[in-house]
């Protein structure tokens, strides 16, 4: 007996010091810049941070671990078995450009060397029309002549989704000439490695007002990716009502993100369903849409953006939507201004629902004169501003999670409501958005006049992406 009971002894002493030293270190000017430092990160962040530093050290994995997985349980709710519902985002059924101007000229092809050719010659006004059916390429698709504001250039099927093509090369499509559309098409990556996909849209140099538009979009590592080329920006872009999808994990250690938009300005990015996105390989994080690269004027509006829709602890970090995302790197791909400076600025988040995300639902790195307004973030790690000089607002949002400034960032916060939404939606986790107790009102917007539906808010509207769809109880000002 007496061993044992000296064990004990010892153990309660050994467990005393180290009770001491901590209350001790955590006095200090380090250990409270430790704290700090801790309490601007999310949990889930600080979650994945101890499992590392835990990783090879098997006797503490074995005592800490099992809690650990219970605490990331309950910070990040794993999302309902069957496929969520879309919100009547992404692609629809029907096509969706019936205010185009009258072209000059159809010119419809059924083989991949047709539609090869069809993109080098075609000229302003022109139409071409794809026949139903699947295409395979193994190199990329070029285009050969500039479209006009009143005559653009518009590739499309007539019914969206009967047309597929595969691509096996590393950028399907290069778009480097103005007023090109490309409406209804699915589009799949077929390369034997994931790292040989790497973009279905590749938007460079002279690509302005571009419009993508009612296509779905698959297994990919940067679905569209926008950037400069020889000192030209193909700015004005619209990418709206698309489905960005995976199958699974992306392995690569390329960057995954299904919208990379670098040094480009005032792209319109609507209506879109992004979902399914994680990285395998490399520092495994992996982003649903962002701007970055010192472009300006960036507009993210009524997206659902589910990261993860199961499997939401697999490894790694999913990021929703980010004005910056990781930095650009070098400073010669960023525009004129450069991004010493900043990675977006004059740009805006609203009325997006943002859900099943590991890491924060909306993100701000190294921006300027940033706006998220009226978003709905569920079961995200919520919004997170990072580095100097970012500055922003956060305005009329309804989230899970915190909102959380470090590292110089700094944030104005108005109306924002930060709540379990189980509270205030039927089953929010599921998407079942109709209301349950909806939360006060607040003072609406001038520059958000609709909802993520794009019914009309009211003087006093809701917070977070939804206006009130029923007739019953309204909320209140908060004070009132």
């Amino acid at each position: 007996m007496k061993p044992r009971h000296g064990w004990i002894l010892a153990a309660a002493a050994s467990l005393a010091v180290l009770l001491v030293g901590a209350v001790v270190f955590l006095s200090s000017h380090a250990g409270q810049r430790l704290v700090a430092e801790a309490a601007s990160r999310s949990p889930q962040e600080l979650i994945r941070h101890a499992q590392r530093r835990l990783q090879g050290h098997r006797i503490l994995e074995w005592l800490l671990l099992p809690g650990l997985h219970a605490l990331q349980r309950r910070w990040e709710r794993p999302p309902p078995r069957g496929p969520l519902p879309p919100l009547g985002k992404g692609q629809q059924a029907v096509s969706m450009a019936a205010d185009l101007p009258e072209t000059s000229l159809v010119v419809r092809v059924d083989t991949a060397t047709g539609l090869a050719e069809a993109l080098m010659e075609a000229r302003p006004g022109t139409h071409i029309v794809i026949a139903p059916g699947r295409y395979r390429f193994g190199q990329t698709l070029r285009l050969g002549h500039d479209g006009r504001a009143q005559a653009p250039i518009r590739v499309s099927a007539l019914l969206p989704g009967s047309v597929e093509l595969a691509f096996t090369q590393v950028a399907g499509i290069q778009i480097d000439r103005p007023y090109w559309m490309f409406e209804n098409l699915n589009i799949r990556g077929a390369c034997a490695r994931d790292h040989d996909c790497e973009h279905a849209f590749h938007v460079v140099g002279g690509g302005a007002f571009t419009t993508l538009r009612n296509n779905h979009i698959q297994d990919f590592n940067a679905h569209i990716k926008v950037n400069g080329l020889n000192g030209q920006w193909p700015d004005h872009g619209l990418v709206a009502f698309n489905t960005l999808t995976n199958s699974a994990t992306r392995q690569t250690d390329r960057p995954v993100v299904m919208l990379d938009l670098v040094g480009a300005s005032h792209w319109k990015v609507q209506d879109n369903l992004v979902t399914n996105f994680a990285k395998g390989l490399g520092n495994q994080v992996a982003y649903g849409l962002f701007m970055k690269g010192a472009g300006e004027g960036g507009r993210f509006e009524r997206n659902l953006v589910i990261c993860s829709p199961s499997d939401i602890s697999r490894p790694g970090e999913r990021v929703g939507i980010s004005f910056g995302g990781g930095g650009t790197q070098p400073a010669a791909v960023c525009r004129s201004d450069g991004c010493a400076a900043y990675e977006h600025r004059h740009g805006l988040a609203a009325n997006n629902i943002v859900a099943h995300c590991n890491d924060a639902g909306l993100d701000i790195n190294r921006g300027s004169d940033i706006v998220l307004a009226h978003n709905t973030l569920i079961n995200t790690a919520g919004v997170s501003a990072r580095r100097s000089p970012t500055q922003g607002r956060v305005l009329s949002n309804l989230l899970e999670g915190n909102i959380s400034a470090r590292d110089g960032a700094a944030l104005g916060l108005e109306w924002n409501v930060e709540a379990p939404l189980s509270r205030v939606f039927v089953n929010p986790d599921a998407l079942l958005l109709q209301w349950f107790e909806p939360p006060e009102t607040v003072p609406s917007r001038a520059f958000v006049t609709n909802d993520f539906r794009g019914i009309a808010r009211h003087d006093a509207t809701l917070p977070g992406a939804l206006e009130q769809d029923f007739p019953g109880k309204q909320g209140r000002l908060p004070g009132q």
